[in-house]
């Protein structure tokens, strides 16, 4: 056991792991995402456990996959493999029998568990037991429930203000935790509930609901089999959401167009060798985008306004036949101040500023211009800009003219991340909570939340930096490599009084804590919940608002864990005692409770007890999908914005640097070293540059690197990285969260939603050491 305290590295180990490069592939999924997918659930200590839930996960009575949110077929699901490559190494993952012991905590001290890489700290094991660490503390020691309710209780009834506490939340946690979760945080009296989508789609939240009227996607799974195009903008569904192959083949043996827009050239974008089918299992490949369009990073908004004026010079010319001019007459407001806004552009500067040739624009615009039905895609690389809000509005832009919302076939999809991310929000996790929200919580439990508007994640780091937070709750996440600014988080997260992370694994976030800390197992998905001595079933909600049951089917490989949920009751009868004006124990002992009192505050869920349990459960009202708008600024009118060109301004030294996942990657959760769609194997501390660059830089493909960032003055550097040559446009460079996210600064956010500017660092590229 180390006898000398040393402060745990909040980053990745500064080591290369053996870099081998091969050729990227113009395909994605067959054989080879059948093998990985068996290879890591074989590699556990019990094949057949995994292989076992495989068959039960994202099945109607079965439980949801805690991976991306890609909806499930309504009807045709496969009865043996309802789920992608990632989807199975996410299963392996959580579904380990090896678990963490206190003995395995007594050997490996913070430091010792430091030196591991993610990936070497996510094959350790589940954490079996509540362990804490005290003040001073070089190892995590086991800890009874019950004391660590009292510890949680004490340090919450000693602050001076609710506002010094924050509950933050991941995208895997169930509708019905959620719910109670927020309701703790309101009761006890705080809004400070930063959660993952201020990290992700809040740019998306927040420009759709200025201008649709709802802050979600107003597309089904069905629409994507009914559509003339589908345009997917800042996203990479080969890696994130594979799921999605399976939707866009099906939609092109229907005749349907696809133009990809993406900095990087994607296997997933480029052509699709289903596996479960005879002609993928042959080899035989699906092409998938019939146009890519391989847009310089954040040449989005550019691109776009440029499709907008070659329509609008088509429309000119057969007038009624590009524009859907009854639709924008009777459905919006600011067509012609948007129309007024084209003249101060030349087609040809937009195309240069989007780094794209006027002659594939001219064919994208072509194709657009005679789709009837239309469907916009996007993800992270549209919303993590500084520009973020402003681009998606600019989508819907497109979308308005085309009369493409609120008919089938056509509408706005934006692909969430994480398996509940939207339920989430739906369930009131958020921190600047509506009033008509609030007044209902108010009206049925009979206790006044606050109403001053809490901490997003970016302010609450910043909240910890200034003293102002000095306690945390983390439901589920790795809070420490899913934010930005690395150096300058842990810096916050060691000023805390009390960290509190519930967790089915280690993570780094473990390591980098407050005076003290607690690490609170819970049930994965796929574990059997049996809290109030009942089989509970759980819900969640996907990217285009279905909410569905999901119930966990393998023994817990510990008698030891809680569910999220009677964490949150339990810590909420530790902390609020007799004040409280909730039944807690009623929750705990069955989530029926729940569901029934989320009907009464919440809208659209009536019968839900009843609902979640029909097969394949229900979808949630929305307005905009019915062709209805209801916004706040504009009535019953969707809108049109005038939106600013961004300025991409980099130094001549400088290179516009976008952080992307690795194909063994979701989110910070790292199950290999490998990312074979780009012919990276076995690292991760890669920057993918232009070969051209690489050249006039004097450096050479395999060069060790260090990375620069200089925003507002302030030097951040991420060290060791390797030069690998890959197509991608010129002074544009990519690599791997969270290695990089020590060189995204944590002032530089999206405007309108203070998303962290993930998809855009400027940065400079040094010799490593010099």
């Amino acid at each position: 056991m180390s006898k000398v305290k040393e402060q745990p590295n909040a980053e990745n180990p500064e080591e290369l792991t053996g870099l081998k490069v091969t050729e990227p592939k113009e395909w994605a999924a067959g054989i080879p995402a059948v093998l990985a997918a068996f290879k890591d659930v074989l590699e556990e200590e019990n094949p057949v456990r995994g292989m076992r839930a495989l068959l039960h996960m994202n099945q109607k009575a079965g439980f949801d996959c805690s991976s991306c949110a890609w909806p499930d077929p309504d009807d045709d699901r496969s009865p043996i493999a309802e789920y992608c490559e990632n989807g199975a190494k996410a299963l392996a993952w959580e579904a380990t029998n090896k678990k963490l012991t206190p003995e395995f905590f007594a050997k490996n001290s913070i430091a010792d568990l430091a030196r591991m890489n993610d990936f070497e700290m996510g094959k350790t094991g589940r954490i079996a037991q509540p362990v804490y660490l005290p003040q001073g503390g070089t190892h995590y020691q086991p800890i009874s429930w019950d004391d660590a309710f009292k510890k949680i209780a004490a340090n919450l009834n000693g602050l001076s203000s609710p506002d010094e506490a924050a509950f933050y939340t991941s995208g895997r946690t169930s509708n019905e935790a959620s719910f109670v979760y927020q309701l703790f945080a309101r009761e006890f009296g705080t809004n400070n509930m930063p959660d993952c989508s201020n990290m992700c789609h809040e740019s998306t939240g927040v420009g759709l609901a200025e201008v649709i009227g709802i802050g979600k996607g107003t597309v089904t799974l069905n629409d994507f089999y009914d559509t003339d195009i589908i345009i997917i903008m800042g996203q990479n569904p080969g890696t994130n959401h594979p799921r999605m192959l399976t939707a866009l083949e099906k939609a092109k043996k229907r005749g349907t167009k696809i133009i990809a827009i993406n900095p990087l050239h994607e296997a997933g974008l480029t052509a699709f060798k289903n596996p479960q089918t005879v002609k993928g299992l042959l080899g035989i490949s699906t092409p998938l985008a019939d146009l890519y369009l391989q847009v310089k990073i954040n040449g989005d908004m550019a691109l776009l306004k440029a499709l907008e004026i070659l329509l609008y010079k088509a429309e000119q010319e057969n007038p009624g036949t590009v524009f859907d001019k009854k639709f924008i007459e009777e459905n919006t407001v600011g067509y012609l101040e948007l129309v007024n806004s084209w003249h101060q552009y030349k087609v040809a500067d937009l195309a240069n500023e989007a780094g794209v040739p006027l002659s594939q624009l001219q064919e994208a615009a072509n194709m657009i211009s005679h789709a009837g039905k239309m469907i916009i895609c996007w993800a992270m690389g549209i919303t993590q800009h500084v520009n973020g809000v402003a681009t998606i509005k600019e989508i819907v832009n497109l979308a308005l003219l085309k009369g493409a919302i609120g008919k089938s076939g056509a509408g706005l999809c934006p692909v969430r991340g994480h398996s509940n991310v939207q339920g989430n929000r739906t369930m009131l996790i958020w921190d600047k909570p509506k009033k008509e929200q609030l007044d209902k919580l108010k009206n049925f439990f009979g206790f006044d939340p606050p109403r001053k508007p809490g901490y997003d994640v970016v302010e609450a780091i910043k909240a910890m930096h200034e003293g102002k937070l000095k306690f945390f709750f983390s439901m589920g996440g790795n809070f420490l490599s899913a934010t930005p600014d690395t150096t300058y988080t842990a810096e916050a997260m060691r000023k805390l009084k009390l960290t509190v992370h519930v967790s089915t694994k280690l993570n780094r976030a473990h390591l980098v804590h407050g005076e003290e800390t607690l690490i609170l197992p819970t049930f994965a998905r796929s574990d059997k919940d049996t809290t109030g001595g009942i089989d509970q079933i759980v819900s969640c909600e996907n990217s285009m608002g279905v909410m569905q049951q999901s119930q966990g089917m393998l023994k817990p490989v510990s008698d030891q864990f809680l569910s999220e949920t009677d964490i949150v009751c339990r810590m909420a009868k530790a902390t609020l005692g007799d004040k409280s004006v909730v039944d807690w124990d009623k929750y705990a002992s069955n989530y029926d409770h729940i569901r029934t009192d989320i009907e009464e505050v919440i809208p659209g869920f009536k019968d839900y007890n009843k609902r979640i349990r029909e097969p394949g459960g229900f979808y949630l009202p929305n307005a905009a999908r019915d062709g209805k708008f209801k916004t706040a600024k504009y009535g019953d009118k969707a809108a049109f914005t005038v939106n600013e060109l961004p300025q991409n301004n980099m130094a001549d030294d400088e290179y516009a640097m976008t952080t992307i996942r690795s194909h063994d990657q979701f989110n910070t959760t790292i199950y290999g070293l490998d990312d074979r769609y780009r012919g990276i194997h076995q690292e991760r501390r890669v920057i993918f540059m232009n070969p051209k660059d690489i050249a006039s830089a004097g450096f050479t493909a395999g060069d060790k690197v260090d990375l620069y960032s200089y925003f507002k003055g302030k030097e951040r550097v991420a060290r060791l990285f390797v030069i690998v040559s890959y197509n991608i446009p010129e002074r544009n460079t990519a690599t791997y969260f969270p290695e990089a996210n020590v060189l995204v600064p944590i002032d530089s956010v999206a405007e309108g939603s203070n998303t962290p500017t993930s998809k855009l660092v400027y940065i400079k590229i040094r010799k490593h050491g010099a």
